[in-house]
């Protein structure tokens, strides 16, 4: 299951991240590993557990070209 998930820097430092197909779905981090941590389990959290069991993984897909 995948996602495309937008990464920005934070005004404060750090990161903030969304993903554009699940609404309300956002985190950040003090770093971009931990971001892209923090966003995996805030996807995770929004799944239904029927939907998560069906999934092998969740699989993020970030253009790095903003960095």
């Amino acid at each position: 299951m995948g996602f495309a998930v937008v990464i920005e820097p934070a005004e404060e430092g750090g990161f903030v991240a969304h993903v554009p197909s699940v609404r309300g779905c956002w985190s950040n981090g003090d770093s971009l590993e931990e971001t892209l941590r923090n966003i995996r389990e805030a996807i995770e959290a929004y799944l239904e557990p029927e939907e998560l069991e069906k999934a092998d993984s969740v699989e993020l897909g970030v253009d790095k070209k903003f960095y």
